[in-house]
C-alpha cells in the first residue's frame, strides 16, 4: 500500500529540490497527490515542476501555486527555456494553500506533507484549516540542532527556517506529528565517485533532466563554497532527498524526539520550552542511504 504525499517545494534556486522531486517520483512507496510551490516567484517554480512532470509522464499530478514571497535568483531559467504552464496538460491550481488543505482532507489516511523549502504555505494552510493537523503529518528539511552545514561542529541558522522563521515556528508548534531532517543528517549528503558516475550514465529522461539542471545550476551559481566542486564528478549537497526518504522509512537514521524551539531570528534550539519533534540527528547507515538514492536515480 502506497503512502499519500504532498510536496511543498521552493524548486528553482538550489538544485537539490530538482533531485528531491526526481527521487520522489522514483519511490514506489509514495503516491504523489499534489506538488505546491512556495516563496519567490511561485509561477516560475510551478513551470519547473510542470516541465519535470511532463518529462516523467506524470501529468496526472496537480500543481498548486503557493504564496509568492521574496526574490531569489532563477538559476534554472536556462533549462526551463520557453516552457510555460499552458504547456502542462495536468491541473494547475492557482490557490496552492487551498489545494494543500483540500487534498489532505480528501485522503482516507493522513498525508505525508513533505516540505523542502520555507514554510509560509504551510503556516497559511494551518491557519485556514485547523483540521490539517489531523489530515497530514509534517516531514521537513529544516533546522540545525548540534551540527551545521557540511558537518560544522556548531549549528547554523538553516536557510529554510531563517527565511520565514515565524512561519516555521507556527508549523513546528502545531499539534501534529512532526519529523525533520536537520543539517545534522542532511547537511553532508553528496553523491560522488562511482555513485555519481552511475547516475550520470543513466539513460532515463527524468534523470537526464535532473543532470541538465545540475550542470546549469553550477554555471548560474557563484558562491565560494561551490568553486571547489567538480560538477562532472559529484552532485551538490542533496539536503532535500533525506526528507523524501523520511516520508517512507527511517531505518538508516537515528531518530530522537526532542523539544525544538524556533527563535525569531531563525535558530532551532533544543530547549525544554520547545515542542516535541522527531529529529533525524545521526546516520545509522549513511552508505546504505546513498546506495538507495543512487539506485533510484540511476
Amino acid at each position: 500500500m502506497t503512502i499519500p504525499v504532498i510536496l511543498d517545494t521552493d524548486i528553482g534556486f538550489d538544485v537539490d529540490d530538482v533531485w528531491a522531486l526526481v527521487y520522489l517520483l522514483k519511490c514506489p512507496e509514495l503516491d504523489v497527490k499534489l506538488i505546491a510551490t512556495t516563496t519567490g516567484d511561485t509561477l516560475y517554480r510551478a513551470e519547473l515542476v510542470a516541465k519535470l512532470l511532463s518529462i516523467a509522464g506524470r501529468e496526472d499530478i496537480p500543481i498548486g501555486i503557493g504564496i509568492p514571497l521574496d526574490a531569489t535568483p532563477k538559476t534554472h531559467a536556462t533549462w526551463l527555456g520557453d516552457y510555460s504552464l499552458s504547456d502542462y496538460r495536468g491541473d494547475v491550481l492557482r490557490d496552492g494553500v487551498g489545494a494543500i488543505c483540500e487534498v489532505a482532507a480528501g485522503e482516507s489516511e493522513p498525508v505525508q506533507l513533505v516540505c523542502i523549502g520555507p514554510l509560509p504555505n504551510i503556516a497559511a494552510a494551518l491557519a485556514r484549516d485547523p483540521e490539517l493537523i489531523h489530515n497530514a503529518e509534517f516531514v521537513g528539511m529544516h533546522g540545525s540542532l548540534r551540527r551545521g552545514y557540511l558537518g560544522a561542529p556548531k549549528p547554523h541558522r538553516e536557510y529554510n527556517v531563517k527565511q520565514h522563521a515565524l512561519a516555521c515556528k507556527a508549523v513546528l508548534e502545531a499539534g501534529w506529528r512532526k519529523t525533520i531532517t536537520p543539517l545534522d543528517t542532511c547537511g553532508t549528503v553528496i553523491l560522488d565517485g562511482e555513485r555519481f558516475e552511475r547516475v550520470a550514465a543513466s539513460e532515463d529522461p527524468l534523470t537526464q533532466a535532473a543532470l541538465a539542471n545540475h550542470f546549469g545550476w553550477f554555471e548560474a551559481v557563484d558562491a565560494p563554497v561551490f568553486r571547489d566542486m567538480d560538477p562532472l564528478k559529484q552532485s551538490s549537497l542533496l539536503y532535500d532527498a533525506v526528507a523524501v526518504y523520511l516520508a517512507f522509512d527511517q531505518a538508516y537514521v537515528e531518530m530522537e524526539e526532542l523539544p525544538v524551539l524556533v527563535t525569531e531570528d531563525g535558530k532551532t534550539l533544543i530547549d525544554e520550552a520547545g515542542t516535541n519533534v522527531h529529529c533525524a540527528t545521526e546516520w545509522r547507515d549513511k552508505e546504505a542511504f546513498l546506495d538507495l538514492l543512487t539506485e533510484r536515480l540511476a
